[in-house]
This record gives structure tokens, C-alpha cells and sequence, in this order.
């Protein structure tokens, strides 16, 4: 019933919105990506910085009830829409350019084993109908995204994805990371952080109160004070960003640990950063199956994968691509001794992630908010 409700209320909202007169040098941006590597709200920032002379506006959290009237007005006035999830805008004269957020790794829409064909229909006819553009990096994305949504390929467009101009570009030392989350100054330092995946949706009560416990790996064999031993031992530090949901989950963010510290969205929101505007200053990545560990081959330093619920993931959602080990340049750890040894290993994988950079991005070289804004500019 509520989401009947709620695609009422868009239908009235954009038949109301449409009245607007459209300004063809007002740029709106819905973004549902939060600041969790958000293409949306990274060219928000760069049309603020480098082209005054258009008018941006910023909408969010997207979708959602609660917007003032005033945001609709907004979204009425746009020539251009962009969206980080599903396509949208309220009349045909509108160019939707659909920035997505992430390089799709994990099954959705049509692919996932956790979908309704009724919602997958009512998608892909929503992309077939709204999505003007959808900015791309490589034949393999647009495969995927496809296989997922049934996006028709003239709509693609190579023209790379803001997050990555962020990363390349990083106005966030290490220094200052270390300063503000470690209070710990040592240029010898290595910092890694931990990025997992929604694991909500895997329906494992074992997995999630382990992590409300403060568990974060939902590791069996989790042992805090060891971990930040081991991590001291070889002047490493980790940071965990955690999804949003499953941040809700703690009282305390405080940690009983030096070396390991939480990164939180309200830390992000207070330094008006991106993740993406921080992650290039770390010296490793971490991650389950998040699609996040694409984007950071573009830094080529090393990844670990962790593994420990694999099997209930394959089978509650499932992969795009498999098997699992085959297809990540790392390695992969199911305990926390697996991971603390390979902490302390030597990077092999340099070739495996130049190859799977290839693969997945022929269009990122960190100019992807210029490349966006002058395409958009000749439509």
C-alpha cells in the first residue's frame, strides 16, 4: 500500500511540477547516494566551483515525501535532471541523464534472485521512458547494467563518472586523515579502510547482531583488541564506513581501539565531503562485495575481500560475474586470523587489477565532470 501511496503522490507531485517554466541553465540533481561516493553530489560541487554562470540545484534525500514545495518548483525549472538511482523528470523537454552509483558487481532488477518480475517490468519501463542518457565507462558496465534493467544501448554514453575525478583528485591528505580520525601524526603510517556491502537484505540475524555488537566483520573468531595489536604492530590503521542502515544499529561509536575508528556520514556531512573526496588518501581497501573496490583500481593499490558469508550472499541476491575468487584482484579472507596475516603480506596483484581496470573503465582519466557538463552543454 505505501508504495501505491508513494507513486501516487510522485505522479501529482510531477504534473504540478511541470507547470514551472523551464530555465535552460538550471541543473537539478536528485541524489539517493548520500555522500557514499555520490556521482550527483560530487558535480553538484564541481558546477558550484567551476560554472557559476548556471544555476545548480541539489535534492535531497531523493526519492522522498517530504519535500517542500519549494524543491518541486526546482525540479519544474531544470533543463537538466540527473539522478544517481532511477531515472526521473517531469516532462519530455527535460534531459535525464542517469549518473547511477557504481559499477554494478551484485545482481539487481531483472538478474537478482530477491526480485519481483511485477517491480522488475515497472523499472525497466521506467528506464525505457525517462532515461534520456546514461553515463558509462566500458562496454562491460553497459553489459551489466543492461542485463539488470534493460536499458537499450543508443542511451549510453561514455563520459565516465564524477566519483572518479574525486578520487583522483583527493583534496584530503593522509596527514589529515590520520590527524582527524587518529589523532596521530607518523608519515610512516598506513591507513586502510573497510567498506562493506548493504548486508541487510541477506536476512541473517547471526550476521547483523554481530555486527550491532560492534562486530563490524561479523567475523566467528572477532577479537577487537587483537586486531588493533596487529594493525599497531605494522603501523596500520583502519577506518570502517559502514552502510548507513547498519550504522543506526550502534549506541556508541566509540571504539575501545587506536588503530581502528569509525567513519561516519555525520563526519562527512560536517566537512561537506564526499567519501570518495577521502578515500583517495588511504593506502588499501577492504570490502565484501561492494562494487566500491572497481573504482579504487584506479588508484592501484592493493584490496582484500572479505568473504565470510560469500555463500549466504550468492544465494540470497547472487553475483554478476563468478566465481567470486576468479574475479577479484585480491585476496580473499573468511576470519580475522585469515585477515591479519594477509595484512602482513606482500602486494601480488598489480596485474590482476591493471587488467580489470581495462575491462571496466576506458573513459575515467579524472576530467569526468568537464566531459559531462560539455556533452549536456550541445544537447
Amino acid at each position: 500500500m505505501k508504495s501505491i501511496l508513494f507513486r501516487l503522490y510522485l505522479a501529482v507531485m510531477k504534473f504540478l511540477a511541470r507547470w514551472q517554466k523551464e530555465d535552460p541553465n538550471t541543473y537539478v540533481i536528485l541524489n539517493g547516494s548520500g555522500r557514499s561516493g555520490s556521482n550527483g553530489y560530487l558535480f553538484y560541487k564541481y558546477l558550484c566551483r567551476e560554472h557559476p554562470e548556471v544555476t545548480a540545484y541539489l535534492i535531497e534525500p531523493w526519492p522522498s515525501s517530504h519535500l517542500p514545495w519549494s524543491d518541486w518548483q526546482k525540479i519544474g525549472r531544470a533543463k537538466y535532471v540527473l539522478t544517481t538511482h532511477q531515472p526521473f523528470k517531469v516532462r519530455k523537454s527535460q534531459v535525464n541523464l542517469a549518473l547511477w552509483h557504481g559499477i554494478p558487481l551484485k545482481r539487481m532488477g531483472t538478474m537478482a534472485n530477491n526480485t519481483q518480475r511485477r517491480d522488475n517490468q515497472r523499472n525497466e519501463k521506467l528506464w525505457h521512458k525517462t532515461a534520456d542518457l546514461v553515463t558509462s565507462s566500458s562496454e562491460l558496465y553497459e553489459s551489466l547494467m543492461s542485463a539488470c534493467m534493460g536499458i537499450e544501448g543508443p542511451r549510453y554514453v561514455q563520459l565516465g563518472f564524477p566519483r572518479i575525478d574525486s578520487l583522483l583528485k583527493s583534496p584530503y591528505k593522509k596527514a589529515q586523515l590520520l590527524a582527524d580520525f587518529f589523532s596521530c601524526q607518523d608519515p610512516e603510517a598506513q591507513v586502510g579502510i573497510y567498506v562493506p556491502t548493504f548486508r541487510y537484505e541477506l536476512e541473517e540475524p547471526e550476521v547483523m547482531e554481530r555486527i550491532k555488537e560492534g562486530n563490524f566483520f561479523a567475523f566467528s573468531d572477532f577479537d577487537l583488541a587483537a586486531l588493533d595489536q596487529a594493525l599497531a604492530a605494522r603501523k596500520q590503521y583502519l577506518l570502517v564506513k559502514l552502510h548507513p542502515w547498519e550504522m543506526k544499529l550502534f549506541s556508541d561509536f566509540h571504539l575501545e581501539a587506536k588503530h581502528v575508528a569509525f567513519l561516519n556520514n555525520s563526519d562527512l556531512l560536517a566537512k561537506k565531503l564526499d567519501l570518495y573526496e577521502i578515500l583517495g588518501a588511504t593506502d588499501f581497501l577492504m570490502t565484501d562485495f561492494s562494487s566500491i573496490y572497481f573504482d579504487y583500481l584506479h588508484l592501484d593499490k592493493p584490496l582484500i575481500f572479505i568473504t565470510n558469508y560469500l555463500a549466504q550472499y550468492e544465494k540470497t541476491r547472487g553475483f554478476l560475474l563468478g566465481p567470486y575468487e576468479k574475479i577479484v584482484p585480491g585476496p580473499c579472507v573468511a576470519s580475522q586470523a585469515d585477515l591479519v596475516k594477509q595484512l602482513g603480506e606482500k602486494d601480488g596483484y598489480g596485474l590482476e587489477r591493471k587488467k580489470w581496470l581495462e575491462l571496466s573503465d576506458q573513459a575515467d582519466h579524472g576530467q569526468a565532470c568537464q566531459t559531462i557538463f560539455d556533452y549536456l552543454s550541445g544537447v
